[in-house]
C-alpha cells in the first residue's frame, strides 16, 4: 500500500511539472480533446448530405450553413442581433442571479429568514418557466422588460438553491471557531460564509447562465423585433432552415464561452481545493 500511495505521489508530481513545463501544449491537448467529438459529428453529418442521406430542407449541410453564417455576417444584420441578445442575458443575470445570491445568503444564514421566506420561493419555484411567459407578456408587454424579467426569474433560482446549501454545508465548527475570536455577523460572512460556500456559489452560477439562456430563447421567440431568436423566427417563417442552425451555433458558442468563464474564475479562486480531478 505505502509502495503504491508513493507511485502515486510521484505520478501527480510528474503530471504538475509537465503542466508547468508545457503549458501552451497541455491547453492544446484539451482543445483537441474537447473538439473530437463535434468534429467527428460535423465530418459525418457533412458526407451524408452530400450523399443525399438526409433531407437538404432539414438537415442542411455545415458548409450551407457556413454560407449562411458568412451571407448574415457580411449583410450587417448577424452581430448587432448577437449584441442585443447577449446584453438581455447580462441584464437579466445580473438581476435574478445578484437576488438569489443576496437571498440565498439571508436564508442560510438567519435561520428565521429561512422559515418566512423559502416555503414561498420554493412554491414560485415549482411553477413551469413557459407558464409565466403568457403572463410576463400581459404585465409588462413584448418588450425589453418582460424579457429581461423572463430571463431574472429562471437565474434567480439556482443560485439561491446553491448559495443556501452551500452555507448550510459550512462545518459548526468553523462558527465556533469564528465565535471564540469575536467575529461580527459580517465578518463571518465575509471571512468564513462565503470562502467555505464558494464551491456551491460558482456550480449555482454555472446553472444560473445556463437558464439564463433558455430563458433567453423563450423570451426571444415569444415575440421579439431583435435578437438571435428573433432571427431564428423569421428564419423559420421563411423557410431557411440554414439560418436557424446558425442562430443554434450562437446559441450553443455564447452559452459555451460564458460556462469557461466561470469555470476559468472559479479554478483560480479555488486553487486551494484539494479535490479530486480526475485520471
Amino acid at each position: 500500500m505505502g509502495g503504491k500511495a508513493i507511485e502515486l505521489s510521484v505520478s501527480a508530481k510528474t503530471i504538475d511539472k509537465v503542466k508547468r513545463k508545457w503549458p501552451y501544449k497541455h491547453r492544446l491537448y484539451k482543445i483537441v480533446a474537447g473538439s473530437t467529438i463535434p468534429v467527428a459529428i460535423l465530418v459525418l453529418w457533412q458526407l451524408l448530405g452530400d450523399a443525399g442521406r438526409i433531407s437538404p430542407l432539414l438537415f442542411p449541410t455545415p458548409l450551407k450553413i457556413w454560407e449562411s453564417l458568412l451571407r448574415l455576417h457580411n449583410s450587417g444584420i448577424l452581430w448587432s442581433n448577437v449584441f442585443i441578445s447577449i446584453q438581455r442575458v447580462v441584464y437579466g443575470f445580473v438581476i435574478g442571479a445578484g437576488l438569489g445570491f443576496l437571498l440565498g445568503l439571508l436564508v442560510g444564514f438567519i435561520r428565521l429568514v429561512e422559515k418566512t421566506i423559502d416555503p414561498t420561493v420554493q412554491m414560485i419555484r415549482m411553477v413551469p418557466h413557459l407558464a409565466v411567459t403568457t403572463l410576463f407578456v400581459l404585465w409588462f408587454g413584448i418588450g425589453e422588460t418582460s424579457k429581461i424579467l423572463l430571463i431574472a426569474k429562471g437565474s434567480f433560482f439556482p443560485l439561491y438553491i446553491n448559495t443556501y446549501l452551500g452555507i448550510r454545508n459550512v462545518d459548526a465548527k468553523y462558527f465556533e471557531v469564528a465565535k471564540v475570536l469575536g467575529f461580527s455577523r459580517i465578518k463571518q460572512i465575509v471571512r468564513l460564509v462565503i470562502p467555505a460556500s464558494l464551491p456551491n456559489i460558482f456550480l449555482g452560477i454555472r446553472l444560473s447562465v445556463s437558464v439564463s439562456w433558455l430563458g433567453l430563447v423563450v423570451a426571444e421567440i415569444m415575440g421579439s423585433t431583435s435578437g438571435i431568436g428573433y432571427l431564428m423566427m423569421d428564419a423559420r417563417a421563411m423557410g431557411i432552415t440554414s439560418n436557424v442552425f446558425v442562430g443554434i451555433f450562437f446559441f450553443a458558442v455564447c452559452g459555451k464561452i460564458s460556462d469557461s468563464l466561470i469555470v476559468g474564475l472559479e479554478r483560480r479562486l479555488l486553487k486551494w481545493r484539494d479535490s479530486f480531478q480526475g485520471k
